[in-house]
């Protein structure tokens, strides 16, 4: 039983070449599936990611079963996606060739049909977006883009911005303190 669990049935370096080759095939499909698949997955995204897994264990694991087989295929996909990710950190030429860039969707105020069109996404999830993230309509939204990580990154527009804590603390110093200038005058006015 041990033995069976324990002993790698195809060569180490061909089970490491086989994870780091599915990754990357993996890596290119999603960034040409666009970042609508990042943004707002849907029923029929969630079924692709399930059974993308089950089609690709085999090209990764071959005729391996073994349990120390399945330690190296894993260890190897962690340390592939750590070296990706510290690349990505620190190299900007390939951030943006694998992650892209970030795609302009509302513009003044609407929505960027042509843009929302080509990443595959509904002029409703991007309506419903901006309410989740400002609680108003695309009208008050100066720019929203969606970011390659598939966020929707939302700026106002200047008249639709709210006041802070910090706003309204400011303002209340600045009342007392006209309150205690009118005050003052007042009493000095009577004398």
């Amino acid at each position: 039983m041990w033995h069976d669990m324990l002993t790698i049935q195809i060569p180490v370096v061909e089970k490491i070449l086989r994870t780091v080759l599915v990754y990357a095939v993996i890596v290119v499909l999603f960034r040409l599936a666009g970042k609508r698949g990042l943004a707002s997955m849907n029923t029929f995204d969630f079924v692709v990611i399930f059974l993308l897994s089950n089609v690709v264990q085999n090209a990764i694991i071959g005729n391996d079963d073994s349990l120390l087989g399945g330690i190296v295929g894993a260890a190897t996909l962690v340390a592939v996606n750590a070296l990706v990710n510290r690349v990505l950190a620190v190299e900007g030429n390939a951030a943006r060739l694998l992650e892209g860039r970030p795609t302009t969707v509302i513009d003044n105020g609407r929505i960027v049909r042509r843009a929302v069109r080509h990443l595959g996404l509904r002029s409703g999830e991007v309506e419903m977006a901006v309410r989740l993230q400002t609680g108003s309509g695309i009208d008050r939204v100066e720019r929203g883009s969606l970011e390659p990580d598939g966020r929707l990154l939302v700026v106002l527009q200047p008249k639709a911005l709210q006041a802070t804590r910090a706003d309204i603390d400011d303002l209340a110093q600045r009342l007392a303190a006209i309150e205690e200038l009118l005050r003052a005058d007042r009493d000095g006015g009577s004398r």
